[in-house]
């Protein structure tokens, strides 16, 4: 009985020791992945402070401010895009 009830024990830490082990190596993956882009992921932190730069500014711009608010918000989705191109 004893020999079952370890057998059991030890069954279950294996396969706790394996599914640990799979999750830390996926998220060291994904991490490593995702800081392998500092300069995008400032680019994109840049963008997203101009565009809220610009929609705060004055709405009396001769309409190139929201063609700069159009095109901050293409250039943040491209951003992305490579980022996410980046981590496949």
């Amino acid at each position: 009985m004893m020999e079952l009830l370890h057998r059991t024990i030890s069954r279950r830490t294996a396969a706790q020791s394996i599914l640990v082990t799979g999750v830390a190596g996926v998220v060291g993956v994904s991490l490593a992945k995702a800081a392998a882009q500092p300069h995008m992921e400032a680019a994109l932190k840049a963008l997203q402070n101009a565009a809220s730069q610009l929609q705060d500014a004055a709405d009396d711009k001769g309409g190139h401010r929201e063609k700069a608010i159009k095109m901050v918000s293409n250039a943040i989705n491209e951003v992305q895009a490579g980022i996410t191109a980046g981590t496949k």
